[in-house]
């Protein structure tokens, strides 16, 4: 067995040497004895398998709102930079210019 024959074993079936087949785990051992390569593919499998079964993080309670809140202001400020100033009363037509 090689680290490539490794990986695909732990991806179809784990990090859990128990669950492999018998003879397939043999060599997956001998070769996890002799590769500090192997070794390291088994800790990271197992480090991912931790975090993914870990309670999930969950956000403070009206992040979001705060988040849109503050994406609202910026947005305006910068949409009150860029737009030309209006200096007619808000009660006057615009004219044509000709």
């Amino acid at each position: 067995m090689d680290v490539a024959e490794l990986e695909d074993l732990i991806d179809r079936l784990g990090e859990d040497p128990s669950r492999w087949p018998d003879d397939r785990r043999l060599a997956a051992e001998r070769l996890l004895q002799e590769s500090a390569a192997a070794r390291a593919l088994l800790a990271q499998a197992r480090a991912v398998r931790e975090a993914l079964s870990a309670p999930p993080v969950r956000a403070p309670a009206g992040l979001a709102d705060r988040i849109v809140a503050a994406a609202m202001r910026e947005t305006a400020k910068i949409t009150a930079k860029t737009e030309p100033a209006d200096d007619r009363a808000p009660s006057e037509p615009a004219t044509p210019h000709g």
